[in-house]
């Protein structure tokens, strides 16, 4: 992937074109029968010189490139400041010319200034075209890393979705019911069919409902349920007026998911999981009960974080005590485009 970098002006386009100005400014003196070879050096040098000032006083003061942006219009303050500036640096170089050089034919002062407005116009206007496409190639650079990075984030979502670990346990589930056979494997074959129908249905959508979410949560919870029987509870206390919210899809199994890698599940100690909404949030809460030897990568958190912030450009918010951790993801009441 490509790298921002600092904005620059090439060297040979400054000097090619501040000695071009310098030539064509002493054109007319060719011409003039009067016209010593001295009196053409030393005006065209006013010119030359004055250009050069002028080329990186725009670069690095017109604006300071390398910090900020600059505004997208063409005449702006910054453009006054530099003609204000371009004219004082005149009078100093013809001030400056008639001291050193009063032996020389100059021409008068008031061509020199309006040469000098004309030539800082000219830089201008190439300085500011230059930098807009540098910042219609930085943009592109920035869209670019962006999408990186949510195909990243998508591709992690992906293998959390299909998470092999989920589906042999299932399958193995299932085995077990089948060995017994227990009435409700049928059931079971339906919601495992039905999970994975949501996961290749769902994974391109950027937001869906929350009441589709939950749909696709209960055949998961139904799956884990058939697997840790009682030492598994999700408690769906989500207020009805929220249903129609909209979410990335697969946030709230992620979080389940979370949930049962980092703390224990067990008729012994059952893991309970409250799911309620709060203001302008949903919340995934559960009792903190660490398994041993289990390390948080915090991989399933930063996913949803990243999506979060590159769809709606919101931050979940965790809150963790002693006994508690919360989950809390924003919502969005808006319609978004899938």
């Amino acid at each position: 992937m490509e790298k921002i970098k600092r904005f620059q002006v090439s060297q040979r386009l400054v000097w090619g074109s501040s000695v071009l100005l310098a030539v064509l400014a002493s054109i007319p003196k060719l011409f003039d029968t009067f016209s010593k070879p001295s009196d053409i050096v030393i005006n065209s040098s006013i010119t030359f010189l004055f250009s050069l000032f002028i080329w990186y006083y725009n670069i690095y003061s017109l604006p300071k490139f390398t910090t900020k942006r600059t505004s997208k219009n063409f005449v702006n303050g910054r453009l006054f400041v530099s003609v204000i500036f371009g004219i004082g640096f005149m009078v100093f170089l013809v001030v400056a010319h008639q001291e050193l050089f009063q032996f020389a034919q100059m021409d008068a002062p008031i061509m020199f200034e309006l040469r000098g407005v004309l030539i800082n116009l000219i830089v201008y206007m190439f300085v500011h075209l230059l930098f807009q496409n540098y910042q219609t190639r930085q943009m592109g650079v920035e869209l670019e890393r962006t999408k990186m990075l949510n195909l990243g984030a998508q591709y992690d979502l992906l293998k959390q979705q299909v998470n092999p670990h989920f589906l042999f346990n299932s399958l193995n589930t299932l085995k077990s019911m089948v060995d017994i056979n227990d009435p409700n494997s049928s059931d079971f074959i339906l919601k495992l069919s039905d999970f994975y129908r949501f996961t290749l249905e769902s994974r391109k959508l950027d937001l869906i409902l929350l009441k589709e979410e939950i749909e696709i949560l209960d055949s998961y919870v139904y799956l884990l349920k058939a697997r840790f029987e009682e030492g598994f509870e999700l408690l769906n206390e989500v207020d009805q007026k929220h249903l129609n919210v909209q979410i990335p899809p697969f946030t709230l199994q992620l979080l389940i998911e979370n949930c049962i890698k980092h703390n224990i599940v067990s008729l012994e100690k059952p893991l309970i999981i409250k799911l309620y909404s709060e203001n302008d949030f949903i919340v995934v809460e559960n009792k903190i009960q660490p398994k041993r030897g289990v390390l948080s990568t915090g991989v399933g958190l930063d996913n949803i974080t990243q999506r979060f912030a590159h769809l709606i450009h919101k931050e979940i918010e965790i809150e963790k005590n002693e006994i508690l951790f919360k989950v809390k993801i924003p919502a969005v009441y808006d319609n978004h485009n899938n």
